[in-house]
């Protein structure tokens, strides 16, 4: 009688490293759908926002579960590819996440900032807007200070026209920004505009002054975020383009 032949037992595929792989494939899916679906308006900023982190956030699992998923295979047992896929895409999208907020840490949370936090310009047709009527819309006094330190150069913008050709200016510089212009009132020197993020199309409200001062003018701005509490830096950066863009017009006149 001829003796069976023992079978190899094939070891199991390993069930972490295929967890790992499928929280992996949730991260990219929620990463990529949340920008995109508000950029195209099916989700709300803020819910395109949060989907983008809940992506970060399983991506972070993934890229865990991974590294264990890498030690249970170690010995040749099946789905270390799965394995390497949730450790190299977590630790992708993780390291992506914290390149763009590490750099905005140590910036105050704040989402109003101004050219003149002693004497903010005043929105006036953005608070009749349906977004913002159940807003206080006035700048926070407890924001001076925050915005100061984080934000020293931002001050008054003074040219040497006069208020009407500083005023054209000023809305030149707007437009060439691609703000939106949501009311304009040459006679008193105020501008009010809207822009919208790239990513997720979060709306900012902006106003733009402009007074007589020293036989020029003086123009001060403000922008304020419609979601959050913190802007991560947008405002303060949308006021410093709009100054150089504001120094080309002037330049060019």
């Amino acid at each position: 009688m001829v003796p069976r032949q023992s079978q190899a037992v094939i070891p199991r595929p390993s069930s972490i490293a295929f967890f790992s792989s499928l929280l992996a494939s949730v991260a990219i899916a929620l990463v990529v759908a949340g920008p995109l679906l508000a950029n195209v308006g099916v989700l709300p900023p803020l819910s395109g926002f949060y989907t983008f982190l809940l992506g970060i956030q399983c991506a972070a699992l993934g890229l865990a579960f991974g590294a264990l998923g890498l030690r249970a295979t170690r010995t040749g047992r099946p789905g270390r590819p799965r394995a390497w896929f949730a450790v190299v895409s977590g630790a992708a999208l993780v390291a992506i996440f914290l390149a763009i907020a590490l750099p905005a840490h140590r910036l105050p949370r704040i989402d109003d900032v101004t050219t003149d936090p002693d004497d903010p310009p005043v929105f006036e047709a953005a608070a009749d807007l349906e977004p913002n009527r159940e807003r206080d819309m006035a700048y926070p006094a407890d924001f001076a200070p925050q915005q100061r330190a984080a934000y020293p150069d931002l001050a008054p913008i003074r040219l040497a026209a006069p208020p009407p050709d500083a005023f054209a200016r000023a809305r030149s510089a707007a437009e060439s920004l691609g703000w939106e212009i949501t009311a304009a009132d040459p006679a008193r020197g105020v501008l009010e505009a809207e822009q919208r993020s790239r990513v997720f199309r979060f709306v900012d409200d902006v106003v733009v002054r402009v007074r007589p001062a020293d036989g020029g003018s003086v123009v001060d701005v403000r922008s304020k975020s419609r979601d959050g509490h913190g802007d991560l830096g947008e405002s303060a950066r949308r006021i410093r383009a709009f100054r150089t863009a504001l120094a080309g017009a002037a330049g060019g006149s």
